[in-house]
């Protein structure tokens, strides 16, 4: 009888310690970065998941250190293929393009607003922000470029 006391004792405490695994087994955060000029304006998106296998929720995180820093959610993005376009009409601006939805964020009060017909000129092709093998990443895309003009520009230099 005490042998069978023992036993369901351990058996309960096994039972409650892997209860509290499955209960504190959280998903996963993602976080990517894009600096302003100066950097102390940035532009971050964040997928959070609640719990392993569940959906991603996507926020645009704006702040400007001196000023504020504001949290605006992204609904309705298709999280496993995000992908985000960044366009700059100028200094402190940015038009956000992600499938056929528009927006628009500045950085000096941090303001978000949703564009309801795009833009004619979201202004230069700064970078995106984009899944790759599971992980959120910022890609520059503005580094290609004067390396593509110096590409070009090189043969007709030695003629």
């Amino acid at each position: 009888m005490l042998a069978g006391t023992g036993i369901r004792k351990v058996a309960k405490r096994i039972a409650l310690g892997l209860s509290a695994l499955l209960l504190s087994a959280c998903g996963d955060n993602q976080m990517a970065y894009l600096y302003g000029d100066p950097r102390s304006q940035s532009l971050s998106v964040v997928r959070e998941q609640s719990y392993l296998g569940g959906p991603w929720q996507t926020t645009l995180v704006v702040a400007n250190v001196a000023t504020c820093q504001r949290r605006y959610p992204l609904e309705g993005l298709a999280a496993n293929e995000l992908r985000m376009d960044i366009y700059r009409p100028e200094r402190g601006v940015f038009i956000l393009k992600t499938g056929n939805r528009w927006y628009v964020t500045e950085l000096q009060n941090c303001r978000f607003q949703a564009y309801k017909v795009p833009p004619p000129e979201p202004g230069e092709l700064v970078g995106d922000f984009q899944v790759q093998d599971g992980k959120l990443r910022y890609l520059d895309r503005t580094s290609a470029k004067p390396a593509a003009r110096t590409a070009a520009t090189a043969p007709a230099a030695a003629k």
